[in-house]
């Protein structure tokens, strides 16, 4: 019986909510830091930066979860 393929196994279930929670997280911090005064002063926000910000975490996120799987899917040989 063969597994999930890698890249659903990181967009669903437990592996994509562990990425979500880490973009909430470092994505919020990194905000906070790069665009704090125009967040609590009122000043003009740069919507791209926003999100680019919130969208790195998740990638590298989703990217380690794919990288752990492929090499523990390596170390196990293969399945037929």
């Amino acid at each position: 019986m063969r597994s999930q393929p890698l890249f659903k196994q990181v967009f669903t279930g437990s592996q994509l909510r562990q990425s979500l929670v880490v973009t909430i997280v470092v994505g919020s911090l990194l905000n906070a830091i790069n665009q704090g005064d125009a967040l609590l002063g009122g000043g003009p926000i740069n919507w791209i930066k926003l999100l680019l910000t919130f969208a790195v975490p998740f990638c590298v996120a989703s990217y380690g979860a794919w990288s752990a799987l492929r090499g523990a899917q390596k170390a196990a040989g293969p399945t037929d």
